[in-house]
């Protein structure tokens, strides 16, 4: 089964080139890593053919002008580019586990979502990374990681309880996900009426229910590190998309990703 690992961007070039590396430290490497760039500036595209020249896989750089906040439209063109059977997403300032591709792919399953969690660095921590360049797994002690029963690796008890599935909306993280291709392709992936951030995940896995795809939570495994920033605000506009996601038991988006894909096929 070839692997896609997309990771989003939009001008933190610091924080993607720790992504990157860890990515690229994988013990089970992806086939290749899609950045689905939000329109950043050519230091992205800099770092991205650095890295590129001496990568053992394919790193492609999929970029989109800087017209707003169009993360949906960047993941449906990133994974429109892809050529794997399965799609692993995450975010350009998350810092994996070595065996966070493994993890994902030992628990993949057609027809169902995967959903994983993270560990939050805080402020003080995530700067000094930052300015280090350097990450080192920090210890369970370390005073200054929430969330930090994600941290425990546990893979055996990871087997037990990604059997389960469900279908909630709680907790969707569009960080740490993944899925097969051809299940994004059937609900038309993210819906990029979404300009605003929030909700556009929660709005996709809501097709995916409705569409019969069930959830399984990826525990004790999967670990990733999220280097701190601010979050925004969900807004009106994007909760009602979402409700009418769910009132209308929509499996489908007008405005998706199927016109990348003629676009892919075209050319």
């Amino acid at each position: 089964m070839t692997t896609a690992l997309i990771i989003t961007t939009y001008n933190w070039v610091e924080a993607l080139e720790l992504s990157i590396r860890s990515a690229l430290n994988q013990t089970h490497l992806p086939d290749e890593i899609i950045i689905a760039d939000d329109g950043s500036r050519t230091d992205t595209k800099e770092l991205i053919e650095k890295i590129a020249t001496n990568s053992k896989i394919k790193i492609i750089h999929s970029w989109q002008e800087d017209d707003g906040f169009r993360l949906a439209r960047s993941r449906n063109l990133a994974i429109a580019k892809s050529s794997s059977e399965y799609i692993i997403v995450i975010d350009g300032d998350m810092i994996l586990d070595k065996n966070f591709v493994l993890d994902h792919l030992n628990c993949a399953e057609e027809n169902h979502y995967i959903q994983g969690s993270r560990v939050l660095l805080n402020r003080t921590l995530s700067q000094n990374i930052l300015d280090n360049n350097f990450f080192k797994k920090p210890s369970f002690f370390t005073k200054k990681i929430t969330n930090k029963k994600n941290m425990l690796y546990l893979p055996y008890l990871t087997k037990v309880i990604c059997n389960s599935s469900n279908q909630e909306l709680k907790r969707i993280r569009g960080c740490n996900f993944s899925l097969f291709k051809a299940d994004i392709i059937e609900v038309n992936g993210f819906n990029e009426d979404f300009n605003k951030w929030g909700r556009e995940d929660s709005e996709f896995v809501q097709r995916l229910y409705n569409h019969g795809i069930k959830r399984k939570n990826l525990k004790f495994a999967g670990i990733q590190y999220h280097l701190y920033h601010k979050e925004g605000n969900s807004n009106s506009f994007n909760d009602e998309i979402l409700q009418r996601a769910i009132d209308e038991k929509l499996t489908w988006c007008d405005n998706g990703i199927d016109k990348h894909l003629k676009v892919r096929k075209n050319g």
